[in-house]
């Protein structure tokens, strides 16, 4: 186990879009502003971005995250991009590797992969799956996908797809194979395939100090099963998601969230398994801030909560931001902003630095400036010397005035 240090290992961030559009909003426009976002949080040194993928419900309206990182690589220069998740029991295995395989050329090596067994039981139902299947389901594609992607030959058969010496033609650009990570929210299943496979852990189940519990036993389940199989783990490859939004002012921040909460809060209590907030809540500001479950104020307080997580968990790579359109657009560009100029160099290493460098030359201000200061009259002294000279006046001394060599005496005193 790799334990992530505040220095050293620097922690990552990104953002986890669903995403989330109310059913009142224009999807084309919605869709297109999510192509920005991504451009947006790009040029301020974001490392990376993750997409869903939902069928049903009409607010998580991005059906193809492959697609979607088709579109924003074409937009971006430097972001990471990644499946999140795709659903990895409603497609065949072959058929799915090929195309991510495909990104990983298109990309040169940008694309993540990201799956779970599919997060809407509205989806599967749709589909005529229970979804008591799902996850048995992504582990059976897992032990096909992985070594398709690795260059591999598989064979396999089971009650829902069928592989004969299969193998895709393209060699991986990234080599030995893309990054993948295995969603984790509520139950073991994604933990011990991520351990099984050797490969990185999404925990998307929450950060009240419950959930966070319930992570780093997720996280222990993934090392166990690591351990079983054969693999190693490696905390630089967890992601935490969480909810964070930050403004100059805490009053300000909590004003912006209020745009989009509500509608926010509304849909997780009708469609997908877990609510955000209990039933008949009233403040659901109030109730995800007193519950950790968001932090909203200002970068001091998104730092004090990372710093939290960082602490409870014992160190993890990447923090991956909910975009969720709590805010309208522009309060949402500045969160990103101000994120990127006081929260993630705060983690990175880039502030420690130049503070202490500060501290060091401010402490020796007295030996610095007294210096500086003779240094200017004894300049000022020898000026004035040479400008008195008889004879001369002050043309011909200033044409005369030779500098003096370092550490030595004017030749003409």
């Amino acid at each position: 186990m790799t334990a992530l240090r505040h220095a050293g290992d620097a922690l990552r961030f990104g953002i986890f879009l669903g995403p989330f559009h109310p059913p009142s909003e224009n999807p084309t426009l919605a869709l297109e502003r999510d192509l920005d976002l991504v451009a947006h949080i790009d040029a301020l040194g974001y490392d990376e971005a993750w997409f869903g993928e939902h069928h049903s419900g009409g607010f998580e309206i991005s059906a193809s995250p492959e697609v979607f990182i088709a579109f924003a690589a074409n937009r971006s220069q430097r972001i990471r991009l990644g499946t999140g998740v795709s659903s990895l029991s409603y497609h065949h295995p072959y058929i799915l590797a090929d195309r991510m395989l495909q990104l990983d050329h298109l990309t040169r090596g940008r694309t993540m992969f990201g799956v779970g067994p599919g997060a809407l039981p509205s989806d599967a139902f749709a589909m005529g799956l229970h979804p008591d299947q799902q996850r048995r389901r992504m582990q059976e594609a897992l032990d096909a996908l992985v070594p398709l992607l690795r260059g591999e030959t598989v064979s396999a058969q089971t009650d829902w797809f069928t592989l004969k010496d299969a193998r895709l033609q393209l060699a991986p650009y990234t080599r030995p194979m893309m990054e993948m990570a295995v969603a984790s929210v509520r139950s073991p299943a994604g933990a011990l395939a991520a351990g099984r496979h050797g490969v990185g852990m999404l925990s998307i189940g929450g950060t009240s100090d419950e959930s966070v519990a319930a992570q780093i036993e997720n996280w222990r389940r993934c090392e166990e099963a690591a351990v079983e199989h054969g693999q190693a783990t490696d905390r630089r490859n967890w992601r935490i998601v969480t909810f964070l939004h930050v403004a100059e002012t805490a009053a300000q921040a909590r004003d912006n969230v209020m745009w989009g909460l509500p509608d926010f809060a509304g849909y997780f209590g009708k469609v997908p398994p877990s609510a955000l907030v209990p039933p008949g809540t009233r403040d659901p500001l109030a109730y995800v801030t007193e519950n950790r479950i968001a932090a909203v104020g200002t970068p001091d307080d998104a730092i004090a909560h990372i710093e939290r997580l960082l602490a409870g968990t014992k160190g993890f790579g990447v923090v991956l931001e909910f975009a969720n359109n709590w805010a309208n657009w522009e309060n949402t560009k500045k969160h990103y902003e101000l994120m990127a100029r006081y929260v993630i160099p705060h983690f990175q290493g880039a502030l420690a630095h130049r503070r202490d460098h500060f501290d060091t030359i401010a402490a020796n201000r007295e030996l610095y400036v007294p210096a500086a200061n003779a240094a200017v009259a004894d300049e000022t002294a020898r000026y004035e010397a040479r400008r008195g000279k008889p004879g001369q006046d002050g043309a011909e001394a200033a044409a005369a005035w030779i500098p003096p060599a370092a550490g030595k005496e004017d030749a003409a005193e």
